[in-house]
């Protein structure tokens, strides 16, 4: 029977002391095991995992190991449990916690910053001093923490965000898309209305990027990419003109919407040299592009037309400054649709061929979502 000192539990959603859970081997294995149930300590619960979403950081982990161990030169983390957008219920509440109850639904940041470090106490916390440090206090679920693939994990109450009875559990795992999304533009500056936004890329977070920015009121919203039903969802979402660079100039057709100064914002979502080097020709005077892709390689850039233009160039990463809230307002709103991008939902114990229609984007999959049937049955049980 799970029953720590100190943690509050309630009949009515037993908890195992063994869950299942999908484990790292060597690269690219994952296999299914049982693990001991997590226990929330002080400032922490236990959230009861009902679905997750895949993301392309967890192919990238999956395939080569989390980025904290590969920058700190650290072996192939075998038994880790990847997996960072998930949703769920409370099920255990650590020693102390009276900020949520027992049997909530909520969805999940990512990071949990160490709260003491330079960067945490300027609410920079995805970007904690102290990253990779859980004796520090620093979390990063799925990333250096154990995460979601699994059905049980814990979690820092500043990470989570309560979800509204109208939303489904799929649509749940997408906040934190979406909030990585606001956080672009929040670092950007935030106010977008009547101002004009160009978005890189037309996968999950460029996609969400368009929904965010018009819900915010930014015109026009230009999308560029080279799929065009990718394309066609992005106008779906709000975008005033779609642009496929292999049929199209980006950079002339922004220039072109704008009187011919460029965009104020841009949103580099791809992640390539061709498209960062976009990004900078497109961007007018005075304004700025955020980064929210990751190069795979080094990139050659016009930083002599940054300078002579005073643009300015911000890098995310994941979802800070509490944007998955806003977003998530949004979201409960109805603002955006954020379900045009979810296209495929599996059972948690097919993990395996979700992660393959994620990677191969089977089907066109955008956003593929792992549902845990077991949680699902446990809910309606006592319900």
């Amino acid at each position: 029977m799970y029953n720590p000192a100190r943690v509050k539990i309630s009949p009515e959603l037993p908890i195992p002391e063994q869950m299942r859970a999908w484990v790292l081997g060597g690269p690219d294995e994952l296999f299914l095991r049982d693990k001991p149930t997590p226990v929330p300590g002080r400032a922490e619960v236990l959230v009861r995992i009902d679905a997750v979403a895949i993301c392309a950081t967890d192919l990238e982990i999956i395939h080569a190991g989390s980025p904290a161990h590969i920058q700190g030169g650290l072996p192939f983390n075998k038994n880790f449990t990847p997996g960072h957008e998930y949703m769920g219920a409370i099920a255990a509440l650590g020693p102390d916690v009276d900020e949520f109850a027992i049997g909530e639904r909520v969805t999940v940041e990512i990071h949990a910053g160490c709260g003491q470090c330079k960067r945490c106490r300027q609410g920079m916390y995805t970007a904690c001093l102290n990253y990779g440090k859980p004796e520090k206090g620093h979390r990063a679920n799925g990333f250096t923490t154990d995460g979601g693939f699994a059905e049980y994990a814990v979690n820092h109450i500043n990470t989570l965000v309560r979800v509204p009875d109208t939303m489904s559990d799929p649509e749940a795992t997408l906040v934190v898309t979406a909030g990585t999304s606001m956080y672009g533009l929040t670092e950007l500056g935030g106010l977008v209305a009547g101002e004009s936004v160009v978005v890189i890329g037309p996968g999950p977070i460029g996609l969400l990027a368009v929904a965010v920015a018009k819900a915010l009121g930014a015109s026009p919203v230009i999308l560029t990419g080279t799929r065009n039903k990718r394309l066609a969802i992005g106008q779906e979402l709000g975008a005033d003109r779609v642009v496929n660079i292999n049929d199209e100039d980006a950079v002339g057709i922004v220039r072109q919407l704008t009187g011919g100064i460029g965009a104020d914002y841009v949103i580099e979502c791809a992640g390539t040299e061709a498209t960062i080097n976009q990004a900078i020709h497109m961007t007018n005077r005075g304004g700025k592009i955020c980064l929210a892709a990751f190069p795979h390689d080094p990139v050659t850039t016009d930083i002599a037309h940054l300078i002579r233009n005073n643009i300015y160039v911000y890098g995310i990463r994941g979802e800070g400054r509490s944007a998955t809230h806003r977003a998530m307002e949004l979201m409960a709103e109805k603002r955006f649709d954020a379900t045009r991008i979810h296209t495929h939902t599996f059972p948690f114990a097919d993990l395996p061929t979700a992660l393959r229609y994620a990677r191969e984007r089977v089907e066109d999959a955008i956003k593929v979502v792992v549902t845990n049937e077991q949680a699902s049955a446990i809910a309606s049980a006592a319900e």
